[in-house]
């Protein structure tokens, strides 16, 4: 998949979309980036840290599907945004960061169909 190509699309998707940023198991992002225009809330250094929570998060969830099945996606709300965590099979993270007005239904709709959209 091309993922620089996936966060475009979902950027394109809905305005209210901030971020959307593939990263592999070690944190490393591999497409993606911030909406043009849209400053990040986060130093530089807080959004590593981000990042690094974020794929502990996944790695613990990933122990838990022996028992749940797989996580398809989590959900965090802040005062001044909403950041999903994609599971995009076991290799590799789709965060995503939206206004906290969103319709959280439309974006996870809409970034699951791309998702499905684009395997190849």
């Amino acid at each position: 998949m091309d993922y620089g190509k996936f966060c475009s699309q979902i950027l394109d998707s809905d305005p209210k979309i901030r971020f959307a940023t593939v990263f592999d198991e070690w944190s490393v992002k591999v497409g993606g980036g911030m909406r043009n225009g849209v400053e990040s809330l986060l130093s530089e250094r807080a959004s590593k840290e981000l990042v690094t929570l974020a794929t502990l998060d996944w790695k613990s969830r990933k122990e838990m599907a022996k028992w749940l099945g797989k996580t398809k996606y989590t959900l965090a709300e802040y005062d001044t945004i909403k950041r999903f965590s994609f599971y995009l099979g076991d290799d590799y993270l789709l965060l995503v960061s939206t206004e906290k007005d969103c319709d959280t239904n439309v974006i996870v709709d809409k970034v699951i169909k791309l998702y499905y959209e684009n395997q190849n």
